[in-house]
């Protein structure tokens, strides 16, 4: 799962603060479009690798992972002081590298005959009519309401990360969730994701001025990837694993 460490300062960058970017989140979906776009490279360029030099496959894997967690924030650190210059390769690389360590998981879906490139598909589509849903909901929430989805997202997330982490862990000892918690798992990350991509909108607006177009993409891609992940793991754990 990507990294969401940026979520809880950004509910606290906007508490109490009226909007100081009415139009950042006009001006930063362009950049979401382009990394998702570096995105899918990434994905093929991984899904490539499992076909021609699977053996390789997971060494690189690991060290795309680690790379993308450290770059994240460097990335971070400097699309906020405003340096596009800068900015803008390295949220390039990230993309790539977000794209290369989703490849191991599309390439399961891609082989389960109850998923397929249909199931890959209908993530991708789900994710995209749920910030299209999202986009008049959190930006119409009060300022109470907001606050109160923002922070129950967030717990919601925070407790989730350490769930998927110990899976991560035990997963090197052989032990896998039955498939049952799979499912339960996976489709409370779909919930609280589509809870994110509610409170983005009313977020971002509060939080990054119009010119701080990069963090708030950001912010967006990664609600965008995470959602996208848990639809297709739960497309997987429901259809099983062939």
């Amino acid at each position: 799962m990507s990294s969401t460490s940026n979520f809880r300062q950004a509910i606290k960058d906007a508490q109490s603060q009226s909007l100081v970017g009415p139009n950042v989140i006009a001006n930063a979906l362009p950049f979401v479009g382009g990394g998702l776009i570096l995105t899918a490279v990434g994905t093929f360029g991984g899904l490539t690798v499992l076909r021609t030099h699977p053996g390789i496959f997971m060494p690189t894997f690991l060290v795309a992972m680690v790379a993308q967690i450290a770059l994240f924030f460097f990335a971070q650190i400097v699309a906020t002081k405003g340096n596009n210059a800068v900015a803008l390769p390295l949220l390039a690389t990230y993309g790539l590298l977000s794209g290369y360590t989703l490849s191991g998981l599309v390439s399961v879906a891609l082989q389960s005959s109850g998923v397929g490139i249909q199931g890959v598909g209908f993530a991708a589509l789900a994710c995209g009519l749920t910030f299209i849903a999202a986009r008049p909901i959190g930006s119409n929430l009060s300022e109470e309401d907001g606050m109160a989805l923002s922070k129950t997202v967030q717990l919601g997330i925070m407790a989730l990360v350490v769930v998927i982490v110990g899976q991560f862990v035990l997963s090197f000892f052989g032990v896998y969730a039955p498939n049952f918690l799979e499912i339960a798992i996976s489709a409370i990350g779909v919930l609280l994701f589509v809870g994110a991509a509610v409170v983005d909108f009313f977020v971002l607006p509060r939080t990054y001025t119009d010119d701080q177009a990069l963090p708030a993409a950001l912010s967006m891609y990664l609600t965008y990837i995470n959602l996208f992940v848990f639809i297709l793991r739960l497309l997987i754990a429901i259809n099983g694993r062939d």
